[in-house]
């Protein structure tokens, strides 16, 4: 790892009026982009669940907006998507429950990829590699590794058998409770959904996040792949830019190395700080086809290479 990390020089030349903008919260911002999101899944799950024609044609897009409430949740993990922090855990409840992600635990493995972004030694993020072939590539995108990932996080937990570095032991038996009060909830919604004879959930909820789950998973292997493993979030780290609805429904995560530049700005507030430090910006991509684009081409130069060997 680096020892010079270039972020820390450009924080310090950003003026204490200006960081006091950058680092200003409201309830409003995320309230409204919350509404939008939340309301777009409900007009969604009505035409799915009503069996409007074409009601299939929703299942993908009811996906997209499932999974990517893992960045809603992202936001209210670091406390900056609303003011109020009982906002910020209901939302991040919200989002884990229909994820399957439960909220504290994800909340000690994101600080830690914050600590030690990109550090292949110490950032959970990497504890399972990236994708270095044609074969790892599809089975990451499928999402099958993530889900293998959270359901054994969950049952870990709720055994009281976690073992994972990044969570402290002072929060040992939090993650117990957690994970406990998670599966007791999707044993009443299934016992509901069999009692009642219905298969609306399956529809409306479970099909739309394994098939949403490919979209997420491109869009977060833009973050870090690739990018050196240096001490600096200005080279560890790829900003993509990217169109208008990919933003609104990410929560400008894009920003990317804006984020982790200065991760207690909020979410409304990235794009002043990429106008700020866009100079500064060593990885960008002009959208994910571009990046997935040239990992593809990497891919395909690795096999050449192993061929030849």
């Amino acid at each position: 790892m680096s020892a010079e990390p270039d972020h820390r020089r450009l924080l310090a030349a950003i003026s204490a009026e200006e960081r006091n903008r950058l680092l200003e919260q409201s309830d409003l911002p995320a309230l409204n982009r919350i509404a939008l999101h939340l309301g777009a899944i409900g007009l969604l799950s009505l035409w799915i669940a009503s069996g409007w024609p074409g009601w299939w044609l929703a299942l993908i897009p009811q996906g997209i907006l499932l999974v990517f409430l893992f960045t809603a949740m992202h936001e209210c993990t670091h406390k900056t998507a609303f003011r109020s922090d009982g906002l910020n855990q209901v939302v991040c409840w919200i989002s884990g429950l229909i994820l399957f992600l439960p909220p504290n635990w994800f909340r000690y493995f994101h600080l830690a990829h914050h600590r030690y972004t990109h550090d292949p030694d110490h950032d959970p993020e990497l504890a399972t590699p990236k994708p270095h072939d044609w074969t790892t590539y599809l089975i990451y995108l499928s999402g099958v590794p993530v889900w293998k990932n959270l359901f054994r996080a969950i049952l870990s937990n709720a055994a009281g058998r976690n073992a994972d570095s990044f969570v402290p032991d002072r929060a040992s038996g939090r993650v117990r409770i957690e994970a406990q009060a998670l599966l007791a909830f999707y044993a009443l919604v299934a016992g509901a959904s069999i009692w009642l004879q219905s298969m609306v959930l399956i529809w409306v909820w479970l099909v739309p996040v394994l098939l949403g789950q490919p979209f997420l998973r491109a869009f977060l292997l833009a973050e870090h792949s690739g990018c050196p493993h240096a001490a600096s979030m200005l080279d560890n780290t790829r900003t993509t830019f990217t169109a208008r609805l990919v933003r609104l429904i990410s929560w400008n995560m894009p920003y990317h190395t804006e984020h982790h530049v200065y991760p207690a700005v909020p979410f409304h507030k990235l794009p002043d700080l990429h106008r700020r430090i866009q100079a500064w910006l060593v990885n960008t991509e002009p959208g994910y086809a571009a990046f997935h684009e040239k990992y593809a081409a990497g891919l395909r130069k690795s096999a050449v290479t192993r061929r030849r060997a």
